[in-house]
């Protein structure tokens, strides 16, 4: 390659690095500020093509979609002097890049912290005026509305960041107050417990004593009616023999005589002594004629 073909290739890609730095562009989800030796020109650099002095312009640009921060898990004392363990985290985007960029020269990092550090300050305000109670269930929800409503007043205010949400992940106890609210908690489930096996017992044994009771007041009832049947029964057969017997006397005293004489000698071993001339054995002497 001779010497001016390589000045010729040298002077065009001098040409095209040159008009390349001149242009710049920017995303839909983007902003900009031009800067001029580290002055602001302009502030508002929307999305599309834009041109540029090289070496003495500079495009910042900023991702202006919504961002999420996690804050670190940090203790708060409650109004009863008691700890928590809260976990949040926040939504938050750029509404004012020049603002942003001279607070924090652009840099995300240094623009999460000082955020991070407004939101645990108020949310240690919020904690302070409430109960346990009122955190984590009464009103968690209005504590996060007024905390977002302040946060986003003020670092639109201080950093030009516009606050969309504080929200709360989970809140938690100390390790040790866990540890005896969980042995409370126990204790007070054991008590419980011991309270409904103790009703279900007597409600056991009261229920079982109302059975003993209905069940002799049945089997009473029963023995009664059975008495009432038995009497009216014997009272009818009585009517009926007599009735059957009185047509024939003579063969009633014959069959008196003969259940007598059964029950007298109903087993081998029964011995009566009796005169001959007993009424008893009567028609045992007849029965020989």
């Amino acid at each position: 390659m001779n010497p001016r073909t390589l000045q010729a290739l040298t002077i065009t890609f001098l040409i095209i690095s040159i008009l390349g730095s001149t242009v710049y562009t920017i995303k839909e989800t983007q902003r900009g500020i031009l800067v001029q030796f580290g002055e602001i020109i302009d502030s508002n650099l929307t999305a599309g093509m834009g041109l540029k002095i090289p070496y003495i312009h500079e495009v910042k640009k900023f991702d202006i979609r919504t961002q999420v921060s996690d804050t670190e898990r940090t203790e708060y004392l409650t109004q009863e002097n008691k700890f928590l363990i809260v976990d949040s985290y926040v939504l938050w985007r750029i509404v004012d890049v020049k603002k942003y960029f001279t607070v924090t020269g652009g840099d995300a990092k240094k623009a999460e912290s000082l955020l991070m550090a407004r939101v645990n300050d108020g949310l240690k305000n919020k904690v302070s005026e409430r109960t346990v109670y009122q955190v984590v269930a009464g009103q968690r929800d209005q504590m996060l509305d007024q905390l977002t409503q302040e946060t986003a007043a003020l670092a639109k205010k201080e950093f030009g960041i516009e606050v969309v949400d504080v929200r709360v992940k989970r809140v938690d106890f100390p390790e040790t107050i866990s540890e005896s609210i969980y042995n409370r908690m126990r204790t007070e489930r054991e008590r419980e417990a011991r309270e409904h096996r103790s009703q279900g017992n007597e409600l056991a044994e009261t229920i079982k004593a109302e059975a003993e009771r209905e069940q002799k007041v049945i089997m009473a009832e029963a023995y009664k009616q059975a008495e009432t049947l038995r009497g009216e029964g014997d009272a009818q057969a009585a009517s009926i023999a007599a009735a059957a017997f009185g047509k024939d006397a003579e063969f009633y005293r014959f069959y008196r005589s003969m259940q007598a004489y059964k029950a007298a000698f109903n087993k081998p071993s029964d011995v009566m002594v009796l005169k001959g001339d007993s009424e008893f054995l009567r028609y045992m002497r007849q029965s020989g004629k």
